[in-house]
């Protein structure tokens, strides 16, 4: 699949501290980028009510993106008690 990145995404990964959780998030990047469906994505969920949004976690951080065909756009990543603040 073909990803994309928001600028805030990559802002949101700046803000977050632990290497740890910056590692699975390139890692998630790549699974995504080498996934050929949405099946083959892990910890991939649709999100109600929006028919392109999805959440991917990593931990106590989501990946919200959107996924338009064979394009998936990052746009946020945040900690899992302010994600629906800020996306969708």
């Amino acid at each position: 699949m073909k990803a994309t990145f928001l600028s805030q995404f990559e802002k949101d990964i700046e803000k977050i501290r632990m290497q740890l959780v910056k590692d699975s998030i390139a890692e998630a990047i790549e699974q995504v980028e080498q996934a050929d469906k949405l099946t083959d994505i892990p910890n991939l969920k649709k999100l109600k009510g929006f028919k392109t949004a999805y959440r991917i976690r990593i931990g106590d951080y989501r990946i919200g993106v959107f996924i338009v065909g064979n394009a998936v756009e990052f746009v946020r990543v945040v900690h899992r008690r302010e994600v629906y603040k800020f996306f969708p």
